[in-house]
């Protein structure tokens, strides 16, 4: 059974382009992709490779910094715990 997120995710066709600003819909997509990791073992740099391999991720990756890549981190988490 599939799971219905409240966000419409797809990951091989986004309705709309991921952007750094988008940390809670790049945290649930990258709970999709890697929905077996476990998160006290991914770090932030994990974080950011995994965002730019997202197919729908369109943005300057020199703008991501350690706060951006916290907050995604902290959505996906909330997200885990949430469920």
């Amino acid at each position: 059974m599939s799971e219905i997120l409240p966000f419409p995710l797809d990951l091989e066709g986004e309705t709309e382009p991921l952007t750094w600003d988008s940390s809670y819909a790049i945290a649930l997509a990258l709970r999709r992709a890697h929905a077996q990791v476990d998160l006290a073992k991914v770090s932030l740099g994990m974080i950011y490779q995994w965002t730019l391999e997202l197919p729908a991720f369109a943005d300057d990756p020199q703008l991501a910094n350690e706060g951006i890549l916290a907050a995604i981190y902290q959505d996906w988490f909330e997200e885990v715990i949430s469920r």
